[in-house]
């Protein structure tokens, strides 16, 4: 049986409830699905459950045309559990509303715990601009798809 590089990324992973976390994920292919603002908004609505359900809160995050960055707290679960969850439920989702690519995500993610004493706001910023680094806008607050528990 051959493995895909989503495996590569599960090995090792630990999950403690309390400590922060970077995720990123992206679309199947790189496809750019949250171009358009209603799959966007679907996205976004998903990592506001999340936290709703406290599995983690939200730090910061950002949906981009072809990925998500995610600055969380875990909570209650596993960071597998968690990215489970959000992508089958956004999943679910947008097919609900229509769109017919599938699979929409790449399998795996990619995980960075971050230490308390670590600059959090250096984390965060790096979210947010990820849109101005792309040339989506020219100033974050132009780009409608992110939020960060400092603004």
């Amino acid at each position: 049986m051959t493995r895909h590089h989503g495996y590569r990324l599960r090995h090792a992973r630990c999950s403690v409830p309390g400590r922060l976390y970077m995720l990123t994920t992206v679309t199947h292919q790189r496809r750019p699905l949250f171009r358009d603002l209603r799959c966007a908004r679907l996205v976004v609505h998903n990592l506001r459950h999340a936290e709703q359900k406290h599995h983690c809160r939200s730090l910061a995050w950002v949906v981009m045309p072809d990925h998500v960055h995610w600055l969380l707290e875990l909570k209650d679960t596993t960071l597998g559990m968690l990215m489970q969850r959000f992508k089958c439920q956004s999943s679910n989702a947008l097919h609900k509303a229509g769109i017919k690519a599938s699979p929409i995500w790449q399998a795996g993610y990619y995980d960075r715990a971050l230490r308390r004493d670590e600059d959090i706001l250096k984390a965060a910023r790096y979210i947010v601009a990820n849109p101005i680094r792309a040339g989506l806008v020219a100033k974050a607050g132009d780009y409608p798809h992110w939020d960060a528990v400092w603004v």
